[in-house]
């Protein structure tokens, strides 16, 4: 061989030998400080708290990250193929590193002016993702493929997959796909589709630019690719790669997809729990069992939704809620989504976009559904803003920013976000569990929780009270009562002026049996029966029901609710009467149950009849019901003898000015109050009583709330009996014109 060829060959051997030595020493330098396998071989992720409702549906999460953590065998095999498809389509048949996707990646990378192409292994993303940073630097990739390695020597492919299923981030504070169904689909992952289930597969490589909320469409062509690549690894055939391609999926927000709507109930869980077990409730797997059932919650939902809802559409349409700026013309979906990126969809009101308005027709880009044409009665609610005479304010037009709703029939119609607010709670009045909660029109907009923290003032709705304490110093409901104007000097109320309280509409009824007062809701009957009791004894009275004597002035005008209660105390306070005269204390956690299932805590409530305190006379409880009875049969309520019930109790509410609407009722087993108003107090408008505005609300929930609850009596207790009564005397009477009524058969206690 020829000297000239020897010395570059010994310059390639000794460079060679060199390389070689460079490696091992790197990686003897290196393979000492690779962190222990500990974090995969015992994995033990942070898991959120959970909360559920009574009957185990999921309300919400807390944490750091949501997980749901799957067994690979739990995992669906269209799944399995779609990450391979996705991310590493040779996983099972190379090792750590696949050399031959390296190469594939180099080549693209110096061939190819499109994006980079990645090389990483499913078990090279395991071991960045538990171990390492996802800093650019050759000694941490180095570290990658040695712990790779690592990792390949220790588990098997089923596990290091498994580990990958379970941990890996995609978006919206999602880890795993488990997880991830449920964040962006509102269901298991055994329910997804092959196209959602691709749309998924696709979020690793970027979860923030392929994210389908934030980024629809592009996270709509990563989709395509996935399936494509599956169809292509023949994983799925073609009659299911076209469906796939045709019906996409929609993804939206969590909050719109969890389980069971309790927002406002899962924050107070949330705030108990990091008072009582400090903020490691975030990652130790916690599960709350509150005692809300999914049917009754639903139901309270949808009713306060319809009812704010129907509230604003009786008071017309505002115009649009903005203007945004779109393109002078020719505008993309993208412009359009990009305009519309910061509003969100909430409580089925999706933001849309006004491309072109005439007084015919609308056409409007909704957000991540697309351009509709809205006409005819889509556009009725919103007709004043087309009219050529509309001021610029309320005039739809290119640009404007609306909201629309979908119709019974699947089309969209125009609405707009109200401004009223609303609150239900429903408890069972004989052990005070919670069974809904709702404490606002949307959580989203605004975390006052109104039936917990709104003190507003309960107008009519408190006459039961004030009637109960009459009761007890000797009335009965054939007690005659003066029903006309009266005047009131107290130099204690009324900033000192004369008081000249009225009847709704102004219509009086001159003496009447204290049954119809309260029937009819009549404020001369309730201000002179707490004249004859004394407004004092009135104020001590109450707080047996578990009123705060300080927020109910001792004054006259308590007779017409001129104090103050939150919602959940009325409800509380109407459970006294539905249960017999014993008060219950209300309660929203069953049970805490740790990561394995053990019991925590647990909450012992007193039952009535069975150690609860009575505070009121059975007999008492009894009439009062029979007077609220009334209410509903013939009174202020009446509406809610569509029902179809006859065990149905409860009064009717509205405060001066038409501030505050109430209902709050009850069947002998469920209590439930529905207020409306707004949150800084004004007017709701002079039509708008308890029997307009709250009263829908409750009949919406009691309807769906007592289907599987059946009619039932309360049994007369000892000391009531039935007697007939004059109507024009009030005297008890054995005459051919006579009525039935109740009353104490032993005398009333006088204190």
């Amino acid at each position: 061989m020829p000297k000239l060829l020897l010395y570059p060959l010994a310059f390639l051997i000794t460079l060679g030998t060199v390389a070689v030595g460079i490696v091992v020493l790197i990686l003897a330098l290196l393979y000492p400080k690779l962190p222990s396998l500990d974090a995969v071989t015992d994995y033990r992720p942070k898991l959120p708290l959970r909360v559920y409702t009574a009957d185990h549906q999921l309300i919400s999460e807390f944490g750091e990250e949501r997980r749901a953590i799957l067994k690979l065998s739990e995992v669906p095999l269209n799944m399995r193929h779609a990450i391979l498809a996705a991310e590493d389509d040779r996983f099972y048949e190379h090792g750590a590193v696949d050399f031959q996707g390296v190469l594939r990646a180099m080549l693209a990378d110096v061939f190819s002016h499109s994006a980079k192409e990645g090389a990483s292994t499913i078990t090279m993303q395991v071991a960045r993702n538990f171990f390492l940073t996802n800093e650019r630097t050759l000694t941490r990739k180095l570290s990658e493929v040695l712990l790779s390695y690592k990792i390949e020597s220790s588990l098997s492919k089923d596990q290091i997959l498994e580990l990958y299923i379970n941990q890996i981030y995609l978006g919206q504070r999602a880890y795993g796909f488990g997880a991830a169904a449920v964040v962006y689909y509102g269901k298991p992952l055994d329910q997804l589709s092959v196209a959602e289930m691709a749309m998924l597969a696709g979020l690793p490589k970027a979860p923030s630019r392929y994210n389908p909320i934030i980024n629809p469409q592009r996270a709509a062509l990563r989709q395509q690719y996935v399936l494509r690549r599956m169809h292509e690894l023949k994983y799925v055939s073609d009659a299911d790669y076209a469906l796939a391609l045709h019906k996409p999926g929609h993804a939206s927000a969590y909050h719109a997809n969890t389980l069971t709507q309790a927002d406002y109930v899962a924050e107070m869980v949330r705030q108990y729990m990091v008072q009582t077990y400090g903020d490691e409730v975030y990652t130790k797997g916690y599960s709350v069992i509150t005692t809300l059932l999914k049917a009754n919650q639903e139901a309270a939902s949808k009713a306060v939704r319809q009812g704010v809802m129907a509230y604003d559409q009786r008071h017309g349409y505002r115009g649009p809620e903005a203007t945004l700026d779109l393109p002078p013309a020719g505008a993309t979906n993208a412009d359009f989504e990009d305009a519309l990126s910061d509003v969100e969809i909430t409580n089925d009101l999706y933001p849309a976009l006004v491309e072109s308005a005439s007084e015919k027709e609308v056409s409007a880009y909704i957000k991540t559904i697309g351009m509709v044409t809205l006409k005819d009665t889509a556009l009725a609610f919103a007709r004043p803003s087309l009219s050529a005479k509309a001021t610029p304010d309320r005039r739809l037009k290119r640009g404007s920013l609306i909201r629309v709703i979908r119709t019974e029939k699947g089309g969209w119609a125009i609405s707009q976000y109200p401004k009223g607010e609303a609150a239900l709670v429903s408890l069972d009045s004989h052990d005070g569990a919670i069974r809904a909660l709702v404490g606002g029109f949307d959580f989203n907009r605004g975390k006052y929780n109104h039936v917990v923290q709104a003190y507003r003032q309960p107008g009519s709705s408190f006459k039961p009270f004030i009637y109960s304490a009459a009761l007890e110093k000797g009335f009965t409901p054939f007690t005659l009562v003066d029903d006309t104007p009266i005047i009131i000097h107290d130099p204690n109320m009324n900033n000192g002026e004369t008081w000249e309280p009225h009847n709704y509409e102004n219509e009086y009824l001159g003496p009447i049996r204290l049954r119809i007062g309260l029937a009819k809701s009549k404020n001369m009957v309730a201000i002179r029966v707490l004249q004859a009791i004394g407004p004092s004894y009135a104020q001590q009275y109450i707080k047996r029901f578990g009123f705060e004597a300080n927020r109910q002035p001792a004054y006259l005008s308590l007779a017409l609710g001129a104090g103050e209660a939150t919602p959940l105390q009325m409800a509380s306070a109407y459970a006294v009467f539905a249960n017999g005269g014993f008060r219950v204390m209300p309660y929203f956690i069953d049970r805490i149950l740790d990561t394995s299932g053990a019991t925590l805590s647990r909450t012992h409530p007193v039952l009535a009849g069975e150690g609860a305190e009575q505070v009121i006379d059975p007999r008492n409880a009894f009439i009062m019901t029979s007077m609220m009875k009334d209410v509903v049969r013939m009174g202020t309520a009446a509406k809610a003898m569509s029902l179809g019930r006859h065990d149905l109790a409860g009064k009717t509410g509205t405060t001066n000015d038409h501030v505050d609407a109430w209902f709050c009722g009850f069947q002998p087993s469920l209590v439930a109050v529905s207020w409306v108003g707004f949150d800084k107090p004004a007017s709701l408008g002079p039509q708008e009583t308890g029997a307009q505005a709250a009263l829908p609300i409750w009949m919406d929930y009691m309807e769906e709330a007592l289907k599987t609850i059946p009619e039932s009596e309360p049994v007369i207790p000892p000391g009531v009996e039935v007697v007939s009564i004059d109507p024009v005397t009030g005297q008890p009477s054995t005459g051919p014109d006579h009525i039935d009524d109740y009353t104490y058969a032993a005398p009333a206690q006088n204190n």
